[in-house]
Formats: structure tokens, C-alpha cells, sequence
């Protein structure tokens, strides 16, 4: 009776689109901003549209914080074809705190290094807790991010 268990296996090997035969993944879904991880461009920049268009999503070099992850309203440092550039993110995938709504993509806006979006519109929503997080960091780090909210047209 043993034996014919430990078979069953080997019987459905032959068996092309067999449940047991189908390759899943079974690694945890890093849901976090590190290193190498890929985002979308929400502006409506030139080289943010460019990227995009050719399916080269930028990726995340590093995160200006000590924890190095990036949280909603955290600053980044990007590659996009072959720049270098900073981005705030303004959208997550990650399980966020009470009250700020969870995204499907991981959203940045390009800034340049004074705070300045390079785009003059972001297309998708941005959190509300967004305007109280980056007026904060507005007067601790110099740069201004308010014209990051200004671009933006609708809050969730």
C-alpha cells in the first residue's frame, strides 16, 4: 500500500497540464521599497512616459531614510533609462497604517533636487495624509515639496 502512494507522483508525470505538474511559486511577495525594486511614474514627464512606453520601469537604487525602506512620502533615488533621478513615492503596495489606502502598483513622481516635480500633472490619486507628510519634510529638508501636491489633481 506504501509503495503505491510514493507512486502516485511518478504516474502523473506523464500528464502534461496535471495539477501537480504546474510550476507555482511558492516565495513570499516582498512587499517593501528596497533596493532593485520596481516602480511606476505616475507624472507626466517626458522621460517618466518614455520609460514607461518601452516596458523599462525604473528601479530603486536607494531610500533616503535609516531604515532603508521606503514608506509613502519617502524620497528615492531612481535609474530611469540610464539617469539618475529622484522621486517621491506617493502610492504603495505595502500594507500601509490606519487610514491611508493601499495601491496595486508602487507609484513615484520624478523630482528634481530641489523638490520641483518634472512633470505638471499626476494621473492617479494620492493620499490625503500625503499633504502632512511632505509639508513635514518641506521645512525639515529645504526643498519643497508642496508643488508635488499642488500638480496633483484628485486625493483619496
Amino acid at each position: 500500500m506504501l509503495r503505491n502512494v510514493l507512486r502516485l507522483p511518478r504516474l502523473f508525470s506523464n500528464i502534461p497540464n496535471h495539477p501537480q505538474n504546474a510550476a507555482f511559486h511558492t516565495s513570499p511577495v516582498c512587499n517593501e521599497i528596497r533596493k532593485l525594486a520596481r516602480l511606476r511614474v505616475v507624472d507626466n514627464s517626458e522621460l517618466g512616459k518614455a520609460a514607461m512606453i518601452e516596458g523599462k520601469p525604473p528601479r530603486c537604487i536607494h531610500v533616503y531614510n535609516k531604515r532603508h525602506v521606503g514608506l509613502i512620502g519617502d524620497q528615492v533615488l531612481v535609474t530611469i533609462k540610464g539617469q539618475m533621478k529622484k522621486a517621491i513615492l506617493v502610492g504603495l503596495k505595502q500594507k500601509q497604517k490606519f487610514k491611508v489606502p493601499k495601491f496595486d502598483s508602487n507609484n513615484i513622481v520624478l523630482i528634481d533636487d530641489n523638490g520641483t516635480p518634472l512633470g505638471t500633472r499626476i494621473h492617479v490619486p494620492i493620499p490625503t495624509i500625503l499633504r502632512t507628510i511632505l509639508k513635514e519634510k518641506t521645512h525639515n529638508k529645504g526643498a519643497d515639496y508642496t508643488k508635488v501636491l499642488a500638480i496633483s489633481s484628485r486625493f483619496v
